[in-house]
């Protein structure tokens, strides 16, 4: 064989040398063992690569200001030498952020369906997506706990209930798994969006183990192997460099071995701690890495074990992956049928009905005799249908930051109800005076208002929120060719549009009240049309008490995605029966949340929030966590059975009998809730678990409900678990938290 035959030959075995790795993975060799011996054929250059962006910060960012976010894959430590393809980084969780793909309902709405293995089909679906455009990890499951409905980027996560949120969690990350690896974010207490950057949060090990880890825990368990750290600081510690986060919470008491990574540019305030925390990639540029981490590791601050560590854990983590990936490459699933027809089915299951009464029929007001207001079928007595609104024609999926999906067309609510009830039916004027609107309502047999909120409202804070002390944070160019990037930077803020090219505010909401001028449409329309029907379009809470009591119908219709016009279309018109529920609950007041300042550089972070907040004060929420109506009627038979009780690992299976009153099928979702009779905290109701379930007409169903018992249990320090107490626990299977009409049973835990 020749020299240059050798050379060549040489080469290509170095190429091949990831997925020599892969395969050997594949066949059964420990990924931790394959990943150090491909450690070991790095450079040192390759492994500090590892650990951070390949594109240097200025040249990134002049990318995205010119050209968008995340418009394709951002990638960190890939090392062609070897063949290693690096982690490939695209955004959610509304759906695949590269490319022109599908715009799901945002996660809150998903949270409604209460519907795991629905979710488990959007996870699998984006995953495609996200695969296709050359990504192999979906930043997008976000599992934020919202203590308080004001925060702005309430629309990615699913609830504020633990149990529904650590469920779905999982649910999206079993379905993204084959196709890409799952990022749980933001971890941990990151529930400001203005203050992100400043804000400290305080929380006992206690309060945070029973009610702000548990999501995240059950969310690894389902196999996400990577967890972005938050902006925040949590006791006193960046998250992005605290190892009682990373490596004492994830790493020690989990056993996480996936890869922890940082949220972008202003995710860690000091390379060497972060290093020594256990945070594996600062995300997603060269910028302080780059510049400072081999100086800190000469001072002594950061070792090279520290850095072996990290890549080894990195390539362990794609080592897996690659070897589990499904073999099928997608092809042509950017927003395909498939995958917009899954995007209407969960907008259709996503609406909650809040109230539906009935419709008297008068002689001074067009109204049409119903039993109620909703459904308004499409009948040739149905002669006019006006709708109102300013964001009635407004294509609305959600906030225009990081989460925000280039979807090729977006269904508008006025769209989708012209396609079912025909332009002749359906009028519709934009920034009419409430007089005008009020006179036009009574001259139709029905009137739909659509209110609620857009990007400049809530959504991510896109206005720059840059303090001094964050300057150094980033790298001062050297190269004239990153000297023109920075310039080209600047030269586009000045112009006043943020990072993501944008002009929406967003951030945290001001009021949670609607704005005054929707108060004022509802309240003119209302009283000319006795069957007007609202549609809230919000993501968080909603505070309502001073106009619920003049619509006859009220829709919670969400950030609904790509395909929301069509499905409320076919919910307001009776093909689909509502069967949504509240993933929180609407308070009656302000005076049932907790304190919120969304400039904060401090916040506590107690028990307290929510419909435990509401109980624990003795008040009654406007409409309870879990609630919704349905056009069927729905009820629970006899008493539930409790078919499973396994206390050591927490868990037990509940069967419940569902019967379906109706004249058709629907779906219904079961809640069971658990209360101890006795000690500690007596009396708080917790979520358990929960199954949605189709149930035909005029018949009865067994439903199945896996319950998770650890939501109401006690977290031991000296063991650094959550123990289950001891005592009387009363289970409910209801409709909603505190239904009167529950089916309930006691058990001895």
């Amino acid at each position: 064989m020749t020299r240059q035959a050798t050379m060549t030959s040489d080469n290509s075995s170095e190429r091949n040398a990831f997925d020599a790795a892969v395969v050997s993975v594949r066949a059964g060799a420990s990924a931790e063992r394959a990943a150090r011996e491909l450690y070991d054929k790095l450079t040192e250059d390759e492994r500090l690569n590892l650990l951070d962006g390949d594109v240097y910060y200025w040249s990134g960012r002049l990318d995205i200001v010119r050209h968008g976010y995340n418009i394709k894959p951002y990638v960190m430590g890939a090392i062609d030498r070897l063949g290693i393809p690096g982690i490939r980084f695209v955004d959610g969780p509304r759906g695949c952020v590269a490319g022109n793909g599908t715009a799901f309902p945002v996660s809150m709405a998903r949270g409604a369906t209460w519907d795991t293995e629905l979710e488990e089909r959007v996870g699998h679906a984006i995953g495609e997506e996200v695969r296709e455009q050359g990504g192999n990890l979906f930043g997008g499951v976000c599992i934020n706990l919202p203590r308080h409905p004001a925060w702005g980027r309430v629309q990615e996560t699913y609830s504020d209930q633990p149990v529904l949120l650590g469920q779905m969690g999982a649910a999206i990350t079993r379905g993204v798994k084959s196709n890409a690896i799952a990022c749980a974010k933001h971890f941990a207490c990151n529930s400001m969006e203005n203050a992100r950057f400043k804000v400290d949060v305080t929380v006992d090990e206690a309060t945070f183990h029973e009610v702000y880890a548990p999501h995240f825990k059950r969310t690894i368990e389902a196999g996400a192997q990577a967890v972005m750290t938050a902006y925040n600081s949590v006791n006193g510690e960046y998250c992005g460099q605290n190892s009682w986060l990373i490596d004492q919470t994830l790493r020690r008491d989990w056993g996480f071995t996936g890869i922890a990574v940082s949220d972008f540019v202003w995710g860690l305030r000091d390379v060497a701690k972060s290093v020594k925390a256990g945070l594996d990639i600062e995300e997603p540029f060269h910028q302080q890495r780059y510049t400072k981490l081999r100086a800190a590791m000469e001072r002594g601050e950061a070792d090279w074990s520290d850095v072996r560590a990290a890549g080894e854990r990195i390539l362990a983590t794609q080592l897996r992956f690659y070897a589990q990936r499904a073999a099928a490459e997608p092809h042509g699933t950017m927003a395909d049928a498939e995958h917009v027809a899954l995007a209407r089915t969960v907008a259709e299951r996503a609406a909650v009905l809040l109230k539906n009464d009935g419709v008297v029929a008068d002689d001074n007001a067009a109204a049409v005799p119903a039993a109620s207001a909703l459904p308004l079928r499409p009948t040739a007595d149905l002669k006019r249908v006006a709708v109102f609104g300013r964001i009635a024609d407004k294509p609305n999926t959600g906030d225009e930051g990081s989460s925000k999906v280039r979807a090729p067309y977006v269904v508008t609510p006025l769209q989708g109800l012209r396609e079912i009830y025909g332009d002749d039916v359906v009028g519709y004027r934009a920034d009419e005076a409430p007089a005008i609107a009020a006179k036009r309502a009574a001259r139709a047999d029905a009137a739909v208002v659509v209110v609620g909120y857009t990007a400049n409202d809530e959504g991510e804070y896109l206005k720059s929120v840059v303090s001094p002390d964050m300057l150094p944070l980033l790298p001062e160019p050297v190269t004239d060719e990153q000297k023109e990037a920075k310039a080209g930077c600047q030269a586009f803020m000045k112009e006043g549009m943020s990072t993501f090219g944008s002009d929406a505010e967003g951030g945290d909401r001001h009021s949670l009240r609607l704005l005054a001028e929707d108060v004022e449409l509802i309240r003119a329309v209302s009283a000319a049309n006795p069957r007007t029907i609202v549609v809230v379009v919000a993501a968080g809470a909603v505070l309502m008490d001073e106009w619920i009591n003049e619509p006859a119908a009220v829709l919670l219709g969400w950030y609904s995605g790509m395909e929301g016009g069509h499905a409320l279309a076919d919910i307001i018109a009776g093909n689909v029966d509502p069967s949504g529920r509240l993933p929180y609950s609407i308070p009656a007041s302000e005076e049932d949340l907790p304190p919120f300042d969304s400039d904060a550089t401090a916040a506590t972070y107690d028990r307290w929030y929510g419909q435990r907040l509401i109980q624990h004060r003795g008040s009654k929420a406007l409409f309870p966590l879990g609630y919704g109506l349905s056009y069927q009627t729905y009820g629970i038979e006899e008493s539930p059975r409790l078919l499973d009780l396994d206390r050591s690992h927490q868990t037990a299976i509940m069967q419940v009998s569902v019967r379906n009153e109706g004249d058709c099928d629907g779906r219904h979702v079961v809640q069971v809730y658990g209360t101890l009779l006795e000690g500690e905290r007596a009396g708080e109701r917790e979520l358990l678990g929960f199954a949605s379930a189709q149930v035909p007409a005029h018949s009865t169903t067994q439903v199945k409900v896996a319950l998770d018992l650890s939501a109401i249990g006690r977290w031991n320090n000296e063991t650094r678990t959550l123990a289950l107490p001891q005592g009387t626990m009363r289970i409910e299977a209801s409709s909603y938290w505190g239904d009167p009409d529950a089916s309930t049973m006691e058990v001895e835990l």
